[in-house]
């Protein structure tokens, strides 16, 4: 972790110095990317008369910063609203944990799995990734630099580092470290995740040539203790320090509170590594526009080449230093008392080359796009039951379409996008998805349309050559089947949002319980109903509500909750101080009572458990207060008020719910958390 924090001060050290020296104007967005710019003229300028421009922009003392991501031109501002603490956490606000923040993760709304394609399997731990596809490419006229820092009970830690600046008028760098370190409040359930990012966005200063660069990593360390041994110890006077209940897997300790503990004797260790490089080449049409005694020189892209390189390696394996013969026996049929570890190690090379032609010069974000890909794959097996290692060798050849209008008067935006995979390892799959936005007005909103299928072979951990089977005879498996039809309506004036899904899943692949695999063969649909409305119930005070209903048909092997709704009721404003900006009050979550998912520790899986109800399911209840003074963003929150019990030897906050058979949730939780954001 020092190697890594001295690492970015010396580069952001060395490259304010360079900035200081450099006396060029800040460049502006490239013309074109995958889609090109957002607007004509001022966004593909190319600025000439250094001291003019400086007197007419004025942003010596200012700085103007925009982002976007790597499959979308549009330039995005930061989000400054404070009163969702969830965005600055990496648990989406309809995700639960087992009970602590960096633990195995699950969603309470129906999200089955949509890529086509390989996949290794392993999703239990992808909120915490940082990834490609969410890579932000900014352009600012100063170096800009974030610091966040979290602090919870039990010495939870969370760290986030961000630096980005133009090193030259046509070329941006950004630099991202994330630290996750969290004890825990029951035994064995210690986090340790550490992320870095690294990306630059270079364009010619003649606008035809582009380059992207992302190198990306995770290392995600979680403690596995396979729950705690019974529920009615949660009601023990014994152990009202939860440190001390005694759980199914790992030894007996009490959790560290040492903000510099990584050791995870007893859990799973997930990493992965990208290296990714495009490269894009546009012929088009030369213009210029004379602004007072400017000429600013414009390029229209009519044809776009493009190169995609990308090599990953991941690295899935769960290790018991300790193991309990008995657990392992029972739900896995192992027969183990030493060391024992299993473990996915793939690498992936993928080269790409596609071709763009832009139909309408003057509007670049509409496209059509076509390519092929070549993917090389090399997977390798490894676990303490084989003598030694085996090796698998694949490729896929796919192909893929895209297309995207965005008119000129902003009112359509109309995406679609395709693949197919032609021959290989996933022969045979494909995805499709559509997607039509219409703007009725600035007051009335907009609507929108969509539909998406994916048919897709199963991820290879359901493959017995994967290190993880244990069964103790192969399976084969069909393709998986799963439309989408999604629909939804926005209307700002009411501050209304209503949302529509509905699934229609045919072959779809489930754990059956720790270790079994198992398909479902029929048919079943799955409705989801969403709602989002802000109301004004007095001067600054609003009710903001979330509420989702989802209902299955059919002979579905999955179990969800009907209801889902999260509501926060409280102050947002400045109080009469110019420079404050505040929100205080009270948020409530609640998801009706429903047979959650058991968790397989040595496979880092959900599985559908279709025996018990969680019925410990109080609304969870937290207080908040946030507020910004200029670029300084603190906040403060107990959580968990919820488990609060005020008689009996049990009193205090001792009341908790359970997440899922044998996790508890943790009692209070007290979080301050400071977000602060400089200008070089």
């Amino acid at each position: 972790m020092k190697k890594i924090l001295y690492i970015f001060l010396g580069t952001w050290l060395l490259l304010s110095v360079q900035e200081a020296f450099s006396q060029e104007p800040p460049f502006r967005r490239p013309t074109t990317s995958t889609g090109g710019s957002v607007t004509r003229g001022v966004n593909n300028t190319r600025q000439q008369g250094n001291d003019s421009l400086k007197h007419r922009t004025g942003l010596e003392d200012s700085i103007t910063i925009r982002f976007r991501y790597l499959d979308s031109s549009r330039l995005l501002s930061f989000d400054s609203a404070i009163y969702d603490f969830s965005k600055r956490l990496p648990l989406p606000a309809t995700y639960y944990n087992l009970g602590n923040l960096g633990n195995a993760a699950n969603n309470y709304l129906f999200s089955p799995y949509m890529k086509a394609g390989w996949d290794a399997g392993f999703h239990s731990y992808d909120i915490y990734r940082l990834t490609l596809e969410g890579t932000r490419f900014y352009n600012t006229t100063r170096p800009y630099s974030e610091l966040g820092y979290m602090l919870g009970s039990k010495a939870e830690q969370l760290i986030n580092l961000v630096h980005t600046q133009n090193v030259k008028p046509n070329w941006n760098f950004a630099f991202q470290y994330r630290l996750i370190n969290s004890p825990g409040f029951v035994q064995n359930q210690n986090t340790n995740h550490n992320s870095y990012r690294v990306n630059s966005w270079y364009q010619s200063r003649n606008k035809r040539y582009s380059n992207f660069f992302v190198l990306v990593a995770n290392n995600l360390q979680s403690g596995e203790n396979g729950g705690i041994e019974s529920t009615q110890l949660l009601d023990s006077t014994g152990f009202k320090n939860r440190s001390g209940i005694p759980t199914k897997l790992g030894a007996p300790q009490v959790g560290s509170t040492n903000f510099f503990s990584t050791k995870i004797p007893t859990g799973t260790k997930y990493r992965d590594i990208h290296l990714f490089l495009r490269q894009q080449y546009d012929i088009g049409q030369k213009d210029s526009l004379v602004l007072d005694t400017i000429v600013v020189p414009l390029f229209y892209p009519r044809l776009r080449l493009e190169y995609n390189f990308k090599f990953s390696s991941y690295k899935y394996r769960f290790e018991d230093a300790a193991p309990d013969s008995n657990y392992y026996a029972t739900y896995y049929g192992l027969d183990t008392t030493q060391f024992y570890h299993m473990q996915d190690l793939w690498r992936e090379l993928l080269n790409d080359f596609s071709i763009y032609t832009f139909p309408d010069k003057k509007n670049p974000q509409q496209f059509l796009k076509l390519g092929a890909s070549i993917q090389n794959l090399s997977g390798t097996f490894d676990t303490s039951e084989a003598t030694s290692s085996w090796k698998k060798n694949f490729y896929n050849f796919f192909g893929h379409a895209e297309y995207r209008n965005r008119s000129r008067n902003q009112k359509w935006d109309i995406e679609a996008f395709g693949n197919l995979y032609f021959a290989g390892l996933n022969s045979g799959d494909y995805d499709a998805y559509i997607s039509l936005q219409r703007l009725v007005s600035r007051k009335l909103g907009y609507f929108q349309l969509g539909f998406q299928n994916t048919n897709r072979s199963p991820s290879y951990l359901f493959n017995s050559n994967s290190a993880f089977w244990k069964e103790p005879t192969a399976k084969s498996f069909n393709k998986e089947n799963t439309t989408l039809l999604f629909a939804a309506v926005e209307e700002p004036k009411l501050g209304l949002r209503l949302s529509g899904r509905y699934y229609l899943v045919s072959n779809y692949f489930y754990f059956k319980d720790f270790n079994e695999r198992a398909q479902e063969t029929g048919i079943f649909n799955v409705l989801q109903i969403g709602a989002e409305k802000v109301f004004n119930i007095g001067r600054r005070w609003k009710w903001r509500t979330w509420v989702t209903v989802q209902q299955k048909a059919g002979s579905s092997p999955i179990n969800i909750p009907l209801l889902w709704t999260r509501n926060m009721i409280g102050y947002e404003g400045n109080l009469g101080f110019p420079n404050l900006n505040i929100a205080f009050g009270g948020e409530i979550k609640y998801h009706t009572n429903y047979k959650a998912n058991g968790y397989s520790p040595l496979m880092g899986q959900f599985y559908l458990q279709d025996t018990l109800t969680l019925t410990r399911n109080l609304p969870v209840l937290d207080a908040y207060v946030h507020f910004r003074i200029r670029s300084f963003t603190a906040y403060f929150r107990a959580e968990n008020l919820n488990t609060l019990r005020i008689s009996g030897s049990m009193s205090g906050f001792t009341n908790n719910n359970l997440v899922a058979p044998d996790y508890p949730s943790p009692g209070l939780v007290i979080r301050l958390g400071i977000f602060w954001s400089f200008v070089n």
